[in-house]
């Protein structure tokens, strides 16, 4: 990925260029000390004056009115934000006309910025104020009173949020009254530009040290440059925070997100004073200090699944490379390209207007469908869709492009949507809530309407990243997922009635991914690559999850390593400069996943007793049990030396009806609630309530003797023998109560208990016999 610079011949202003602004995709305006503002029309090439301003006004900033919030249009879209040396800030029209003119600051307003849904605007001025006005130009509050002056300002992700310049130092206010305002050392120059991505909540800063630097929103350092040859004067994020842009003088830089650079660009511009990117993120504009504006675009960008290789080798052409036969085809598209996406045997090319989808079959006959916003943002797939995040929605297609859903939740931004927050399975979607971070948004893709209850899926802690499984009938759909203090978890999505549940699979998890074609799960736990054969086991028998792991040393990423994808067997990794590593996961467990998909329960044997692998038959075990299939799950379980379950499952098979083994196979995986209540929907009281006294459960199953009036003298019986193996005295109130009029005798008790067990067995008899009359029927 690289930048492809264009400049013309001969500067078209007099003077240093102070700023620049997108107006549309394709139309800039630029504002220069000779006192003119000019409008530049990439698609004719043309540049025009708008207006020349008054000589006292010399412009420091520029920064356009929203254009859109959540799909709806701002009524002020066509006006900007112009600062200058004079202490005033002016609303000047898309024409050139100046609207209205603010006495703002003592000394030039050094910068101003529009929140992201527009309702306020803050400056930052040479006195060393910061201060905030309503989209009308009235004084809302000075949020701070500096000694020196404040070069540069960005609003947080969620408006809520103020960072700003101070010298050396980099300071966060929250605009709430009272709340803790953060400030550190950043540079060992003073700080002369930030920006903070709305998307992950990162934030850029360069200086006179000649250094960038990448921070976390809590002041901690991601990324530091070594020094380059001049101050850092300019920094941009991308709009979808994957990139973002160094300027310096004759020097202008293309980042990856976590701070390496990818390409370094050395166009004869003297300082760049400014850099903006276009709403769609493929253009970048510099203001350069020898009156020229210096335009950028992507190339050379890469996506790889499988054998196939695509590079977006210029703005409108795209090329497919087959590494296996060497084949070459180009792809031509009316538009820029602006996002693409190449996965499940299909590429997603988004053009301003346009979506092509191309099947990796057939390269010639894409289907093509128009977009009604030219600024899509993130592009997802599952193997029977994708997914399209733009300025007006969330929409999912089929690869027939067919609008399949368009799933919509209180106070949904889509600008902020990422790979991270995002997710898409067949038949699942799921959202991270931007506002409340400890919540995710789950809706069915087919319809768009929120699964189950409604309910979304709400966590402790702040949840980073968030992912599918892709495999699988619906009803076992998983998702994981990291929170802030890197732990990962897995729940299942629907839930049918149950309570909401969080499983740990591990901590200090940097990065995970789902396999695209088996539900195995990988990811960098602190220093190891660890994958997580059979993830779906914590739900079966908890025991076994680390028996189902596999670990190997993970030196090889060095530090801030990502997961790009897990396809078939190999797992692409992007280490922390920028190279790519490749590591291979063992193919059985795979092979046995798709074995125990299909019923094939011999093969699966077959298949661990040739690999000899204490994981591999740690995961049929689970499989077996989740299954029901509890004569492999009987041979599993031997194989890891559990001679209890073994024990335990002979037990279940001995049980007399098919509702009791279901019981205990709901009490062998934990689910007691549910081993209860398939008891008593099947009229095995007693059972239930020898099941709570085998647990020690003494309050439920008291409980459930009351409720049924049966066995309350089998409960207390076994309660009382309870206290006397422990010599202990009774001391609840409700066993005192209702030991004052029972009596316990132990051969009646017995003879109760034989009689439910006999009763059982004829129940299932019969039931038996009626169903094997039906069948011949």
């Amino acid at each position: 990925m690289r930048f492809k610079t264009s400049l013309l011949k001969e500067p078209k202003h007099r003077e240093l260029v102070s700023c620049v602004g997108w107006s549309s995709a394709d139309e800039l305006f630029s504002c220069s000390e000779d006192h003119q503002i000019l409008k530049w029309n990439l698609l004719t090439n043309e540049t025009s004056v708008v207006v020349k301003l008054q000589d006292d006004i010399y412009p420091t900033d520029l920064h356009w009115f929203p254009k859109a919030v959540s799909g709806k249009k701002q009524t002020m879209a066509e006006i900007f934000v112009l600062t200058s040396t004079d202490g005033k800030f002016h609303f000047v029209s898309k024409t050139g006309r100046i609207e209205k003119s603010v006495e703002a600051h003592r000394g030039a307003v050094l910068a101003g910025r529009w929140n992201y849904d527009g309702t306020a605007l803050i400056t930052a001025g040479e006195d060393g104020q910061i201060k905030i006005w309503s989209k009308s130009g009235m004084l809302r509050s000075t949020l701070a009173q500096q000694a020196s002056p404040v070069y540069s300002v960005a609003w947080g992700p969620d408006s809520d949020r103020v960072l700003y310049t101070l010298g050396r130092q980099l300071v966060i206010k929250p605009l709430q009254p009272g709340s803790k305002v953060m400030q550190w050392k950043a540079h060992d120059g003073i700080i002369l530009k930030v920006d903070w991505n709305s998307v992950d909540d990162l934030i850029l800063s360069g200086g006179e040290d000649c250094r960038y630097k990448v921070w976390d929103s809590y002041g901690r350092l991601l990324y530091a440059s070594s020094p380059n040859d001049y101050p850092v004067t300019s920094v941009a994020w991308s709009p979808d925070g994957e990139v973002f842009a160094i300027g310096s003088f004759n020097t202008l830089r293309l980042c990856d997100k976590t701070g390496w650079s990818h390409a370094l660009e050395k166009p004869s511009t003297g300082s760049l004073f400014g850099l903006v990117w276009s709403a769609d993120g493929t253009q970048l504009a510099g203001a350069c200090g020898n009156g020229h504006v210096v335009f950028a675009h992507i190339v050379e960008q890469r996506w790889e699944w499988r054998n196939f290789e695509v590079t977006l080798t210029k703005r409108r052409t795209v090329q497919v490379r087959n590494v296996l036969n060497d084949a070459v085809d180009i792809l031509e598209f009316r538009d820029r390209v602006i996002k693409a996406s190449l996965a499940h045997g299909h590429l997603v090319v988004v053009t301003s207007l346009q979506c092509s989808i191309y099947s990796t079959k057939n390269w010639n006959t894409p289907l093509i469908f128009d977009l009604k916003e030219g600024t899509v943002s993130l592009i997802r797939q599952a193997e029977r869709h994708f997914l399209l995040a733009d300025g007006g929605g969330i929409y999912v297609y089929s690869y027939d492009g067919r609008l399949v859903s368009a799933p919509k939740f209180p106070g949904m931004r889509t600008n902020v949507l990422s790979v991270q927050s995002v997710s898409l399975s067949n038949d699942t979607i799921a959202i991270r809530d931007k506002s409340d971070e400890k919540v995710v948004f789950l809706f069915d893709a087919q319809t768009g309407k929120a699964i189950g209850d409604g309910k979304p899926l709400t966590h402790k802690m702040e949840v980073m990243e968030i992912a599918l499984d892709q495999c699988g009938p619906s009803s076992d759909r998983k998702i994981a997922l990291i929170d802030k203090n890197r732990d990962l978890y897995v729940a299942a999505v629907r839930r049918l009635g149950r309570e909401q549940t969080l499983h740990k699979l591990g901590t200090m998890v940097h990065t995970m991914a789902w396999n695209d074609s088996t539900n195995i799960l990988c990811g960098i736990q602190d220093a190891q690559f660890t994958v997580w054969y059979y993830p779906n086991v914590v739900f079966v028998d908890k025991n076994l999850l680390p028996k189902t792991l596999y670990t190997k040393d993970g030196s090889e990423f060095t530090r801030a390593p990502h997961i790009l994808n897990y396809t078939g067997g190999q797992v692409t990794v992007r280490r922390a400069d920028g190279s790519l590593v490749y590591s291979t996961v063992s193919p059985y467990p795979a092979l046995l996943h798709d074995y125990t998909a299909s019923a094939r329960w011999e093969d699966a044997l077959r298949l661990c007793r040739f690999a000899k692998d204490q994981g591999l038959w740690a995961c049929l075990a689970g499989m077996a049990v989740n299954s029901k299939e509890l004569s492999t799950a009987e041979v599993a379980y031997a194989a890891i030396g559990e001679v209890d379950k073994v024990q335990y499952i002979t037990f279940i098979k001995d049980q007399p009806s098919k509702e009791s083994s279901l019981a205990h196979m709901l009490l062998f995986s934990g689910h007691v609630q549910e081993c209860e209540a398939t008891l008593l929907q099947a009229g095995l009281v007693y059972q239930a309530i020898q099941i709570h006294i085998n647990l020690y459960n003494w309050d439920r199953a008291l409980e459930l003797a009351v409720k049924h009036k049966t066995h309350v003298d089998t409960v207390l019986a076994h309660r009382q023998k309870f206290l006397q193996d422990f010599g202990k005295k009774e001391t609840n109130k409700r066993f005192l109560q209702y030991s004052e009029g029972v009596e316990v005798d132990w051969d009646k008790i017995q003879a109760k208990i034989e009689m439910e067990v006999s009763r059982e067995r004829e129940r299932a008899t019969s039931s038996s016999i009626r169903s094997s009359v039906a069948s011949r029927r």
